[in-house]
């Protein structure tokens, strides 16, 4: 099953447009800690065990983020499995993020 994602691109302008966006950042806390855009840290590594922790409602768009997309693409699996309907993984993670917005 390929599941939906989202490019730095298109998840930029929504950020600029100040739109509100849900966000589960899935890497370490510190690495949350040392660099994040906002958005709920959950690390991928708990997130099974944590699911009840997660903020957002099941039916919500969640947009799940690490540094490059490997981890946030596990995530968006256990949360798709856990019942949530409309999660989308950021393409290329933060970094490609940081490379777009170094290039404006």
């Amino acid at each position: 099953m390929n599941n939906p994602s989202i490019n730095a691109q298109e998840f930029s302008q929504r950020l600029n447009n100040n739109e509100s966006l849900n966000i589960l950042d899935v890497r370490e806390a510190i690495e949350y800690h040392t660099y994040n855009i906002g958005g709920q840290n959950i690390s991928v590594s708990r997130l099974q065990e944590d699911l009840q922790t997660v903020n957002f409602d099941m039916e919500d768009e969640v947009i799940v983020i690490c540094k490059v997309g490997k981890r946030s693409e596990t995530a968006q699996s256990i949360l798709i499995q856990n019942g949530y309907q409309n999660v989308r993984n950021l393409t290329g993670g933060l970094l490609a993020l940081q490379k777009l917005n170094s290039n404006k």
